[in-house]
């Protein structure tokens, strides 16, 4: 079954190429499906790889399919910017991401493992090209509204093969993994959510927020609730500012009372099932009480080794990875579960601050998109960006995010890519 994984690969790549370099085609439009609009080529691509983004394609053996998906795709991206008749929207944020990707090659110089370091660069590459690509190519509502709803709609089969029983066994290796999914539902929750509140308060869009918040409670994945949580709450604050604390207390709240009501959650985040609120009122529950699989003791080997006495530089783009495949440690992990942790390691502080300011400056540059643009659309797509962003910079903290940035990184800058054009577009 992994084997089809390949004919897949062929069959959306052929597409992705042929797309890209033609004319015109006809697509229906997002909103009125007896309606036809006409995309233009780079238009085409654009909504074929934003939507599909979840679609990981891995299969054992020799070669790493989604390695290959991934070189794929950066270079179509690179090649569709010269393509696209338009030139790509600068921003501080691009600004600052090109500088971290030019932090992470001069780490190549003095890292004891370039090839793996090559290899981390591409993750981060990807997002970099997904927002040049999409700030060149989407000028038109109707554009981004059908790159988001399919992705929406892929997401949704995604969602069909993980809870019905029995029938992932159909389409292995053609999702990303449990966390990875997670993640990428935060952005398809936000917008759903924008949508709801800037598209005329459909339910049915509600009830899609509601749908893609659940999962990860209902898988008891930790960082994505938390990047959920962080993500709604900007949202609210984005849309009412001041005006939303009530609601963000209220959101905290019941992101706590889950922490301690749900079996799952709770037997998974501590060591002791005894733990309760008001424990936490009283400020009982400390650092020891966490259950964190080991996390911060490997942390705290990894910042030993290859950040401590480096901490401006680090040790060379590639070296936790490189360590971590080459050796047996902690039960034979091979990431280390903290992107930030593997950027101070790889890059020192210079690298994370330079990677930080590129996410934070999409935060509030979409803020002022939001406040400053009358345009429903545009505030769709910033209020998506923004919130999206900073959950996903959450995530970060716990999980492996950049390693699954064709499903989680590539939506925030995407989105925010699509603002960049909207809000150029006259």
């Amino acid at each position: 079954m992994y084997l089809l994984n390949y004919l897949y690969f062929i069959i959306i790549t052929s597409f992705g190429i042929k797309f890209l370099f033609q004319r015109t085609g006809k697509v229906r439009h997002p909103l009125n499906k007896e309606q036809m609009l006409s995309f233009d080529g780079p238009e085409l691509f654009w909504t074929l790889t934003f939507s599909t983004g979840l679609l990981a394609f891995s299969a054992p053996g020799v070669l790493d399919l989604m390695a290959i998906r991934l070189l794929v795709l950066e270079s179509l991206c690179l090649i569709g910017l010269f393509v696209v008749k338009r030139k790509p929207l600068w921003s501080a944020v691009s600004t600052f991401y090109l500088l971290y990707i030019a932090w992470l090659l001069i780490g190549l110089s003095y890292s004891p493992a370039p090839m793996y370091g090559f290899r981390v660069i591409l993750k981060y590459l990807y997002p970099l090209c997904i927002m040049l690509f999409a700030s060149a190519v989407v000028r038109d509502g109707e554009v981004f509204l059908k790159a988001g709803l399919c992705a929406r709609w892929v997401a949704v089969v995604c969602l069909i093969f993980s809870f019905v029983p029995g029938i992932s066994i159909l389409v292995p290796g053609v999702f990303w993994y449990g966390t990875a999914r997670a993640i990428h539902f935060i952005p398809i929750c936000i917008f759903s959510l924008a949508l709801y509140f800037y598209g005329g308060k459909n339910k049915r869009d509600l009830c899609w927020a509601v749908l893609f918040a659940i999962p990860c409670f209902v898988w008891a994945f930790r960082t994505s609730i938390m990047g959920t949580t962080l993500a709604v709450m900007t949202f609210f604050f984005f849309r009412y500012r001041l005006k939303s604390l009530p609601v963000i207390m209220g959101i905290c709240l019941l992101f706590i009372v889950s922490i301690f009501t749900i079996p799952s959650l709770k037997q998974k985040m501590f060591k002791d099932d005894n733990v309760s609120i008001e424990q936490l009122r009283e400020g009982k529950i400390s650092k020891d009480n966490i259950n964190s699989n080991a996390r911060f003791a490997m942390w705290e080997h990894l910042m030993t080794r290859f950040y401590e006495q480096k901490e401006l530089l680090g040790s060379g783009s590639g070296c936790t990875q490189n360590y971590m495949y080459t050796h047996f440690i902690f039960g034979g992990l091979k990431v280390p579960h903290n992107d930030y942790v593997q950027i101070l390691c790889d890059n020192g502080i210079i690298g994370l601050i330079l990677y930080l300011l590129a996410g934070i400056i999409t935060i509030f540059h979409s803020f002022l998109i939001y406040n400053r643009n009358h345009r429903s659309i545009v505030k769709i797509v910033a209020i998506t960006a923004g919130s999206t962003m900073a959950g996903m910079l959450l995530t970060l903290y716990s999980d492996n995010v950049v390693n699954y940035s064709m499903a989680t990184l590539s939506m925030p800058f995407g989105f925010y890519g699509m603002m960049l054009g909207l809000n150029e577009a006259k």
